[in-house]
């Protein structure tokens, strides 16, 4: 079968399909690490759902005619390295309700583009359903630890963890700029606007 898409879309497709693995890795090694308890139990199904996704973006890769890229770094390990590990459990899921912010955002935009593939829409909006339930239980999660660590030290430890994310975010836009130009291009194309470089 013939590939239904153009590299630029299948290094994207690849891209979150190697930062769900990252996320399954990530998530399963604090799941693991956590005392038995309510926000184990969550977490462990938080992996779960990670290891999901990757797999259900290598069988839409698949579907569309093609193999998923071997890509080397995942966005959570440049996170990582810019954040700091996390030193306890309320810090832990602060991390998480970033990372599960900046995945929901960046696919609801996909979601939302012109043109978009049927089997891709279909693939994020059975990931989206995953993604909601994720924000949602990290959320009520570090409410409920307000009494302990406080909700100004909560909030500062999320705004932390939100400027380190920004700052890989841009750094990964940068480093694949021609892609993410690119694919904003076909994006126009398909809605009839003229493209930012006028091509």
């Amino acid at each position: 079968m013939a590939t239904q898409m153009g590299e630029n879309e299948l290094w994207l497709l690849s891209f979150y399909r190697t930062s769900e693995i990252g996320g399954a890795l990530f998530f399963g090694r604090l799941a693991r690490s956590m005392k038995q308890g309510a926000n184990q139990r969550d977490m462990s199904k938080h992996f779960a759902d990670e290891a999901q996704h990757a797999w259900l973006w290598t069988s839409c890769i698949e579907r569309l005619g093609a193999h998923p890229l071997k890509l080397t770094d995942a966005y959570q390990d440049q996170y990582l390295a810019a954040a700091g590990l996390p030193v306890n459990l309320m810090e832990v899921l602060a991390v998480t309700q970033i990372f599960e912010s900046r995945v929901i955002n960046q696919y609801a935009r996909h979601q939302r583009a012109s043109g978009l593939h049927p089997i891709v829409g279909e693939t994020l909006e059975r990931i989206m359903e995953d993604e909601k339930w994720h924000v949602e239980w990290v959320r009520r999660a570090l409410r409920a630890m307000e009494p302990e660590y406080g909700k100004e030290r909560i909030e500062k430890t999320i705004r932390h963890f939100r400027e380190a994310d920004e700052e890989v975010y841009r750094k990964t836009i940068l480093e694949h700029e021609e892609r993410v130009a690119h694919l904003a291009d076909v994006m126009a194309r398909t809605r009839g606007e003229e493209p930012k470089d006028g091509r």
